[in-house]
C-alpha cells in the first residue's frame, strides 16, 4: 500500500498539464484556417515542409479550423495547406528557431487545387502563446559576435537580464562562465542541449557547449517557463546542435593569438605572451537524400602563455648567519623599522637556534643577491582543450523521426610548476573528460498527437594528480607527520608576508578523481482537442 501510494504521488507530479508543450529542442507551428470570409475550414491538410532536409510533417484542422504541427526541428520551412475547391496555399521564407511557437494562420481562395497562391515573403513569426520571457541567439551571431577563446557561454549575457562573472571552476567542475539570470542563482541555470540535459551535477554548472561552428543557436529564458524545464530556479539555456541537410557544406578554420601580432598595452611593461591557437573543421550533408543525414565537426585549442612575474621573499646568506638587521630596516619594509622579539636581541639571533627542518629547507630554495631576499618567478597556464561533436538524423517516414547526437571534451591542465622554483608549485594536473550522449525519437501518433521522447546520458570526470613530485616534510626532517599510502612528495607550507606553496591550500594539491554520471529520460504528449491543445509527459533524472 505504501509502495501504491508513492506511485501515485509520483504520477501526480509528473503529469504536467499545461496550454502548450513541446520537446526543449525543437519549435511548433499553430494557426487556424478559414475562407475568404473568415469562416473557419475543417478538414484542411496542413504541411509544414523544411526545406534544407525534405522533413515532411501534416495536420489536418479540426471543428475549429485550428491546426497545430508541433515537435518540429528547427530551421527553414515551407508551409502548405489545400482543400477541394480551393487554391492551395503555400508560404516560404519560415524560419523556425528552438523553442519558437509562431501563430501562422491561414485564409484558401475558391478555386482549384492546382492552382496555389504562394507568399515568397519572409515571415513575421509573432509568438503569442509562451508564457516565458526568452531570446535568440541565433547561429549568425553565435559565428559572427566576437568571442574571448570561443565561449558560446559569454553570449548569454547578451540575452538582458544576465550577468557573468567571468571563467570560473573548481578542483571538481568543468572551467565555465557562471551566469546568474533575472537575479537567480548562480547556479540556478538549467541547460539543455538537443532536449538532454547538460548541467553537471556536482555544483549544476553548464558543461562544455558546443563551440560556434558547430551550435545551431540557442535560447535564453525565464520568468514562467515551460514545465518541462522542471528543476530550473533562475532561468533555462536550451540549445542545439547543427544537423546535416540534402546540401553537403563543411568549413575550416584557425584563430591564433600571439603577441607577435599584438600591440603594446600603454600601462604594459611588455606585451601579451598569451599564446592560442584554436583550430578545427566541420562538416555535414546527406548519407541518403530526404532520408539520413550526418554532421562532424572538431575544435582543438592550445593555450600557452608566459604568466606574470610572481614575487616571493627567502632567508639571505646574512639572515643564515644570524644578521636579521637588514630585512628589519626601514628599505625591507616600506619605511618602517621592524623590532624583532626574542630569542632576537637587536636584530640578531645565535643560528644555532634555527629548526633543523627549516635549514634542510632553505637549502632547497633559488639563490637570491637581493638584500632583502626578493626572487622572482613565475607560474605556467597552459591548456589542451578538444572537442568532437558527431550527429545523425533519420527520417524513416513522414510521421517519424530519429537523431543521435555525441559530444566528447577533453581539457588537459598540466600543474603550474616552473621547474626550478620548489614554491612555484601551486595545483596539480587536472585531466577532465565529458562525454554526452543524447536519442531523440519524434512520432506523430495521429493527425492530433504527438510523442518526442528523450534519452541522455552524461558522464564527467575530473583527475587530479601530481606528476611532479619534490619532497616531503618527511624529507626535511619532520617527524610525526603522515601521509596516506601513494600520496606524492609534496609540502603544503604557508609564510606569512613571504611565500606559499599550493595558494589553493590542499584541495588543490590532493590527488583525487570526482565522477558525475547523469541519466535522464524524458517523454512529451501534445493533444489537439478542438481551440485546446494540451500537453502532458514526465520527466526522469538520476
Amino acid at each position: 500500500m505504501k509502495h501504491f501510494a508513492w506511485i501515485c504521488v509520483l504520477l501526480a507530479c509528473l503529469f504536467l498539464l499545461q496550454g502548450v508543450t513541446w520537446a526543449q529542442s525543437t519549435a511548433q507551428i499553430n494557426g487556424a484556417v478559414t475562407d475568404q470570409s473568415g469562416a473557419i475550414l475543417p478538414g484542411v491538410e496542413v504541411t509544414a515542409t523544411q526545406t534544407d532536409t525534405g522533413l515532411a510533417r501534416s495536420a489536418v484542422t479540426n471543428e475549429t479550423g485550428s491546426y497545430v504541427l508541433p515537435s518540429l526541428p528547427v530551421g527553414p520551412y515551407r508551409l502548405e495547406a489545400s482543400l477541394p475547391g480551393f487554391r492551395t496555399f503555400a508560404q516560404t521564407g519560415i524560419v523556425l528557431q528552438v523553442g519558437g511557437n509562431p501563430v501562422i494562420n491561414v485564409a484558401l481562395e475558391i478555386g482549384q487545387v492546382s492552382e496555389t497562391i504562394e507568399v515568397q515573403a519572409d515571415a513575421a513569426l509573432v509568438e503569442t502563446r509562451s508564457t516565458g520571457v526568452g531570446q535568440i541567439i541565433d547561429n549568425v551571431r553565435v559565428l559572427e559576435l566576437p568571442l574571448n577563446g570561443r565561449q558560446v557561454t559569454e553570449l548569454i549575457i547578451l540575452s538582458g537580464a544576465a550577468v557573468g562573472g567571468g571563467l570560473q571552476g573548481t578542483n571538481r567542475t568543468w572551467p565555465t562562465d557562471v551566469i546568474a539570470v533575472s537575479g537567480g542563482l548562480n547556479n540556478g541555470l538549467v541547460y539543455q542541449l538537443d532536449g538532454g540535459t547538460h548541467n553537471d551535477p556536482y555544483g549544476n554548472l553548464n558543461l562544455p557547449l558546443p563551440f560556434p561552428d558547430a551550435l545551431q543557436e540557442f535560447k535564453v529564458e525565464t520568468s514562467a517557463v515551460p514545465a518541462q524545464y522542471g528543476q530550473h530556479s533562475g532561468g533555462a539555456v536550451n540549445a542545439v546542435t547543427k544537423s546535416g541537410t540534402n546540401e553537403f557544406h563543411g568549413s575550416l578554420f584557425e584563430f591564433v593569438r600571439n603577441k607577435v601580432f599584438n600591440a603594446r598595452n600603454a600601462f604594459a611593461a611588455e606585451r601579451d605572451g598569451l599564446k592560442r591557437n584554436q583550430f578545427g573543421g566541420v562538416i555535414g550533408g546527406p548519407i541518403v537524400r530526404n532520408k539520413l543525414f550526418f554532421f562532424a565537426g572538431h575544435q582543438t585549442t592550445l593555450q600557452r602563455s608566459t604568466s606574470a612575474e610572481l614575487t616571493a621573499f627567502i632567508p639571505t646568506a646574512k639572515m643564515l648567519a644570524g644578521d636579521w638587521t637588514t630585512v628589519a630596516s626601514p628599505a625591507c619594509n616600506q619605511g618602517r623599522q621592524v623590532s624583532l622579539r626574542a630569542p632576537f636581541v637587536n636584530n640578531r639571533i645565535d643560528p644555532a637556534l634555527f629548526s633543523t627542518p627549516a635549514l634542510n629547507l632553505v637549502k632547497r630554495n633559488p639563490a637570491t643577491s637581493d638584500p632583502c631576499g626578493k626572487v622572482l618567478f613565475a607560474r605556467r597556464n597552459n591548456s589542451d582543450d578538444h572537442m568532437t561533436i558527431g550527429r545523425v538524423d533519420y527520417q524513416q517516414s513522414d510521421k517519424h523521426s530519429l537523431f543521435g547526437r555525441y559530444e566528447h571534451a577533453r581539457l588537459d591542465n598540466p600543474s603550474d610548476y616552473d621547474g626550478k622554483t620548489w614554491f612555484s608549485l601551486g595545483q596539480g594536473d587536472y585531466k577532465r573528460r565529458a562525454y554526452s550522449l543524447v536519442f531523440g525519437d519524434t512520432y506523430s501518433i495521429s493527425p492530433n498527437m504527438v510523442s518526442s521522447f528523450r534519452g541522455t546520458a552524461l558522464r564527467l570526470i575530473n583527475d587530479k594528480n601530481i606528476n611532479n613530485e619534490l619532497f616531503s616534510f618527511q624529507d626535511l626532517g619532520v617527524k610525526n607527520v603522515w601521509y596516506p599510502q601513494n600520496y606524492p612528495k609534496i609540502v603544503i607550507l604557508v609564510v606569512t608576508g613571504a611565500f606559499q606553496s599550493g595558494p589553493g591550500g590542499a584541495a588543490q594539491h590532493t590527488p583525487g578523481v570526482t565522477n558525475s554520471t547523469v541519466a535522464q529520460f524524458s517523454e512529451d504528449l501534445s493533444l489537439i482537442r478542438g481551440t485546446h491543445q494540451i500537453g502532458f509527459g514526465a520527466n526522469f533524472i538520476h
